[in-house]
């Protein structure tokens, strides 16, 4: 009885202040030249931020004849970062072409985002944040087991919506 409440205060617990640590999130796959008339929204998965990898997407069957390269997200308190597991080539090109991060919050949750070039093998040059959403264009790059970003983050002290 203890152990469960024990888990129930630990689940109910909200978000750590300046963290992504607890946060919902839901991640999913953009590709569009003009915004309100995209090409490819993927389904999307929402997990709540913890240890470990938060997203590992497979492909999800051809729309428009395109379709989500496998990619694993791991969200870190301060850090995100992706690696492609097996497959090599290159992002289908368009405006924009990414992955994007929505985390349940109505406020400007991303003070600062920045490439950490030291652990990245992608020239990604376009991340952007929007009020809780992150977006990662990675439109025209190579991509394959060897390529990884990873971005360093500034957040917020936003309360969970």
């Amino acid at each position: 009885m203890i152990r469960a409440a024990l888990l129930l205060a630990v689940l109910a617990s909200p978000a750590l202040p300046g963290t992504l640590e607890g946060r919902l999130v839901t991640f999913t796959v953009e590709s569009w030249d003009q915004r309100d008339a995209p090409l490819l929204v993927a389904r999307g998965r929402t997990v709540t931020v913890g240890d470990g990898v938060e997203f590992g997407l497979g492909p999800e069957g051809f729309t428009a004849g395109l379709d989500v390269v496998p990619v694993d997200v791991e969200i870190g308190p301060t850090r995100i970062e992706l690696s492609y597991p097996d497959q090599i080539g290159r992002f289908f090109e368009a405006k924009f072409n990414g992955y994007v991060l929505r985390f349940e919050t109505d406020c400007a949750l991303f003070e600062k985002v920045t490439i950490d070039p030291a652990a990245t093998t992608m020239p990604v040059t376009e991340v952007w944040a929007e009020v809780g959403a992150l977006y990662i264009n990675v439109s025209g790059l190579g991509y394959g087991p060897k390529m990884t970003l990873a971005l360093d983050v500034e957040v917020a002290d936003c309360p969970l919506s």
